[in-house]
């Protein structure tokens, strides 16, 4: 079992998912999936590294033709025990070979960018996706930022010292490969460059979870009506490049 299994086995990403800056997450990511949809049930959809199924599923819920790929066995128990319309297969984001050239019209990349540290692997997981997605078709890429571990991690979590003199981090703060044995960390300019590599070109960037992951105990406390203003706060500023940066993460939307 890789370091990977065992994380996933224990890690609850549908709790996480559920909570008040998970559920900013993700009702952002759905907005923009449904905005490149447009309500078009005759719409295939692929999500790569589809975890326990938590956006698949719901797609399917509504209607759309999904299939999913998940690397991690428990992941994928939990997903196909949800009993949806979700084909649901074993397999890995680099080689997607179960799946013909142009069969997707949207296809997601949700989860294996966090945890490719090389990028050569990033690039076939993006020509992957780019391969099996009809053309003119929409790619949708998540990554986890550099810059909100390094706030987080280091500074708040007072791990500063440490991460330096172990050699964690370059001199301007950019986390080294490696440093996190399961997650890759991104800053935009590292995002182009694989995006640049594939050949790919992007319709907009989205700041995913903006600052909901430093405001954790805030949107606890708020009220129902207070928190869908925030929402709608987020919804409203989650494209603007000044908010990108240290976001825990962000959506790369991206047309073949």
């Amino acid at each position: 079992m890789t370091n990977l299994e065992e994380y996933y086995n224990k890690f609850n990403e549908e709790k996480r998912l559920g909570t008040r800056h998970g559920k900013v997450e993700f009702t952002t990511s759905m907005k923009y999936i449904h905005d490149y949809l447009k309500d078009d049930k005759s719409k295939t959809i692929l999500d790569v590294g589809a975890g326990t199924g938590r956006y698949s599923v719901a797609l399917a819920n509504e209607g759309y033709d999904v299939s999913a790929v998940e690397l991690v066995k428990h992941n994928l128990g939990v997903l196909k025990a949800k009993g949806s319309t979700v084909k649901s297969y074993q397999g890995n984001a680099t080689n997607l070979k179960r799946f013909r050239d142009e069969s997707f019209d949207l296809t997601l990349v949700f989860g294996p960018m966090y945890h490719l540290h090389e990028f050569n692997d990033k690039v076939k997981a993006l020509s992957e996706a780019k391969r099996v997605t009809k053309k003119g078709g929409i790619i949708i890429v998540a990554y986890c930022m550099n810059d909100f571990s390094v706030i987080t991690y280091a500074f708040k979590e007072k791990n500063i010292l440490r991460c330096m003199e172990e050699g964690m981090l370059t001199e301007d703060y950019h986390v080294k490969p490696y440093s996190n044995e399961l997650y890759d960390l991104m800053r935009i300019e590292d995002i182009d460059k694989v995006n640049a590599e594939v050949g790919l070109r992007r319709e907009k960037i989205v700041a995913a979870d903006g600052a909901a992951n430093y405001l954790r105990p805030v949107l606890n406390a708020l009220t129902e009506e207070e928190f869908a203003d925030f929402i709608d706060y987020h919804l409203a500023t989650c494209e603007r490049m000044d908010m990108m940066g240290a976001s825990g993460h962000t959506i790369d939307i991206l047309r073949k």
